[in-house]
């Protein structure tokens, strides 16, 4: 494999007890991978990555001073909000794109792309909140950070911002609360797709072990630009810190997912 590396760790202050997640942050390829068949073009649309979200992780992990882990491929390689064992890890088609990077895949390649890319993200993600956990003696909050289109099939999307989330409620409550004081946002909840998704980053990271989390989907033309982007930090940055200021969130409590038990 060429010198590519599948995560970028922002470094932050872990004593103060908080990290930023981007799992789709990024639209890179390996070398080896070419552009999977697809045009150039394909690589600027949310298909590859959600547009935005490197550098609003980035402005916020500058902002509070915390760490982050940001994924370092496009989700067309391979997706690293998904279980291994999801059908939907390697897309064939998305959003009307067919591709032939993808189609037909061995089971090989399919288990070399979780080995070199799916696996060092997670192992990423678990040591930077394990790193965390050692340095204040208990629970991280973990906030993720993602993006949606302003329209889908041709329907636009009304919403801002949207929190999503399985059953642990106790950072999504006051985060909704705090994002819907400005009357002039329209913020969703678990929209325009559902939290609950068995073996997500969330799911593995957070519901499993009890850590309190939210992830928290922008609406793309409002960070798809330095202004815009800078615009959602100083908004988000205030809240975040109100949040990481409850020593609530930080407190181990399981959460039964809307998904079904846990594997024993």
């Amino acid at each position: 494999m060429d010198d590519f590396n599948p995560y970028q760790i922002i470094s932050g202050n872990r004593d103060k007890g908080m990290v930023i997640l981007g799992d789709h942050a990024m639209n890179r390829l390996p070398d080896r991978y070419g552009r999977l068949g697809l045009a150039e073009t394909a690589f600027a649309r949310h298909i590859a990555y959600d547009i935005g979200v490197e550098g609003l992780c980035k402005a916020l992990a500058e902002k509070l001073g915390v760490p982050a882990v940001l994924g370092g491929f496009s989700r067309l390689l391979i997706d690293p909000n998904r279980g291994e064992d999801d059908p939907t890890l390697i897309m064939k088609i998305s959003d009307g794109a067919i591709i032939p990077g993808n189609h037909p895949i061995s089971d090989e390649e399919w288990n070399y792309r979780i080995d070199a890319f799916h696996r060092p993200y997670h192992h990423a993600v678990s040591a930077e909140i394990a790193a965390i956990e050692r340095a204040i003696g208990k629970a991280p909050l973990v906030l993720s950070m993602h993006s949606f289109t302003p329209a889908w099939k041709g329907v636009p999307r009304p919403w801002h911002a949207s929190v999503l989330w399985d059953s642990d409620a106790r950072a999504v409550l006051p985060l909704l609360a705090k994002l819907r004081e400005d009357t002039d946002l329209v913020i969703g909840d678990n929209e325009p797709y559902d939290g609950a998704l068995r073996g997500d980053t969330m799911y593995r990271h957070c519901m499993v072990k009890g850590i309190p989390h939210a992830l928290l989907e922008v609406r793309q033309d409002l960070i798809g630009d330095e202004d815009g982007i800078a615009e959602w930090a100083a908004r988000l940055a205030p809240i975040f810190e109100q949040l990481n200021a409850d020593p609530a969130l930080h407190e181990y409590e399981i959460h039964a997912s809307r998904t079904g038990p846990y594997e024993a």
